[in-house]
């Protein structure tokens, strides 16, 4: 089906759908290295946007010098993305569940901020890409048709290394630590070197994703770190289904279809109890699509009963 859509954006003359397709692609390409780690490993990072920006980075740091070459450019941003989920994941698999989340969270804001930091590449502001990536030969991303099957044939190499990998003992014994890492141990397992494999695995996804994404928009920005980009990609995972390697795709494709997709989470307003407490707030996160209908009833009840 993928593989129809540009002939059929040129017969129905509408080259905007070969954009937005990619565009969603590159998505589930993060979506589905994300996975790697939190479907099937049980490790939730809400950094794993800070590879998307450093494969956007590597990509646009040389080109603003003038290096076009795409291998340079590609291989820089899998290395690079693989070196800092090496130093992230060695630091934060040392702990887990809440403590886990928000170490990777800081190591995202801390690259975001560093991005910032960068005034000769735009800063804030971030900057355009001085052009796409070159390859020579029949491999022109500057067409668009030929970059989409580019990207279809990479999403497509993914999942097959993915399936390959979640299958292999390897994958067998990351799903058993998740299940119960004590007794992954007892049976002589030592799961850190797995998870770190596995982590650094992930990030090398994100990383290569970050690479197309630059590509596609021909513009870089410290955003593509920001924390609500995890959120995004998170959002991806679990609407397709965790723990599967097409759900993350197909949830990449329903949430970039939507040009809003965090609007669900925004409904929820902040809730102030009345009375003196009105300095603290109450968030509330009963998303109607991660959440099931009793455990949104129990969030509303819970904030209700504090507001009286």
């Amino acid at each position: 089906m993928l593989a129809l859509v540009p002939p059929i954006a040129a017969l129905t003359n509408q080259p905007f759908y070969v954009d937005l397709v990619r565009r969603m692609m590159i998505f589930a390409i993060a979506a589905v290295s994300l996975d790697l780690i939190l479907g099937y490993g049980g490790m939730v990072s809400f950094g794993h946007a800070a590879y998307l920006g450093i494969g956007a980075y590597a990509v646009g740091i040389p080109a603003f010098h003038g290096i076009e070459n795409g291998w340079l450019q590609w291989g820089l941003a899998i290395t690079a993305s693989a070196l800092a989920a090496l130093v992230i994941g060695a630091i934060s698999l040392r702990t887990s569940g809440v403590s886990f989340i928000m170490i990777t969270l800081a190591f995202a804001q801390m690259l975001y901020y560093l991005g910032i930091s960068l005034e000769t590449y735009g800063g804030d502001n971030g900057m355009r890409l001085a052009g796409r990536s070159r390859f020579g030969g029949l491999v022109d991303l500057r067409e668009p048709t030929v970059f989409y099957y580019v990207v279809l044939a990479i999403l497509i190499v993914f999942l097959a290394f993915g399936s390959r990998l979640v299958a292999s003992r390897f994958g067998m014994v990351v799903r058993a630590a998740k299940s119960n890492e004590p007794r992954a141990r007892a049976i002589g397992f030592s799961p850190l070197p797995y998870k770190l494999t596995a982590f650094v695995i992930a990030g090398s996804g994100g990383g290569l994703a970050g690479a197309l994404l630059a590509n596609q928009t021909e513009y870089l920005t410290p955003d593509f770190m920001h924390w609500t980009r995890s959120g995004e990609i998170m959002f991806m995972v679990i609407l397709g289904g965790m723990g599967t390697l097409f759900g993350p795709v197909i949830g990449a494709d329903h949430s970039r279809a939507d040009p809003d997709p965090g609007r669900a989470l925004r409904e929820a307003r902040p809730v102030r109890p009345a009375g003196r407490r009105r300095g603290a707030r109450w968030l509330s996160l009963c998303s109607r699509s991660a959440a099931s209908a009793s455990a949104s009833a129990g969030c509303w009840r819970a904030t209700g009963s504090t507001s009286t």
